[in-house]
């Protein structure tokens, strides 16, 4: 046996287990892999902040000063999105089926104000996401799970003359979802097979 082949076969095996500890220990640990969020930034830090702040608004009473104070006003909180008259017709009426007798009679009489009438849309959200599972196998590719949680809130406030007089809401108080993406050859091929679970079920 010759020298060359000596000194392959000494730093060969140490390298292996090397190699092979590398990989037993990022099998073992998620860590590494990426993490992600996106927040629409408003006053509350949760769904339920966010419906009590929505539930104090009351009918005919709440004005555009109130609304300053429970979160809801463009001026000064973020995110908060001012609707014309126009804009409240295409939220209610998307197209030429649904007639003015259909909408609430509260708004039928706001749009009758026309610049009079307006509206405030908030839809506060928190979205995280982060990769899980074994490290190895998601940085080649033949698995990567991934799981994604938070809670969105959407509230849509009619005004007419500076009093509230209409409000609906909608949301999602938890989001709880699992990604599974399989790919039988690893980087050698884009992904065949995802399985998206939700909390919910």
């Amino acid at each position: 046996m010759n020298k060359a082949v000596k000194i392959r076969q000494t730093y060969w095996v140490p390298l292996s287990l090397l190699v092979v500890l590398m990989a037993i220990v990022l099998s073992s640990c998620s860590s590494g892999l990426p993490k992600g969020g996106a927040k629409t930034k408003s006053q509350w830090n949760s769904f339920e902040e966010a419906k009590a702040s929505y539930d104090s608004i009351i009918l005919n009473e709440t004005t555009t000063d109130d609304l300053q104070d429970l979160g809801f006003d463009p001026y000064s909180a973020p995110n908060v999105r001012i609707l014309s008259y126009l804009d409240i017709i295409q939220k209610f009426s998307p197209n030429s089926s649904v007639t003015n007798d259909e909408l609430p009679p509260s708004v039928s009489t706001c749009l009758k104000s026309r610049e009079k009438c307006l509206a405030y849309e908030a839809t506060p959200s928190v979205s995280n996401s982060k990769r899980v599972g074994n490290v190895v196998l998601d940085l080649l590719k033949f698995k990567r799970e991934r799981i994604r949680n938070g809670w969105n809130f959407n509230a849509l406030i009619v005004i007419d003359h500076n009093t509230v007089v209409y409000k609906i809401w909608s949301g999602v108080p938890l989001i709880d979802e699992e990604e599974t993406r399989r790919n039988p050859l690893g980087p050698l091929q884009d992904s065949v097979g995802t399985a998206v679970r939700s909390g919910a079920e």
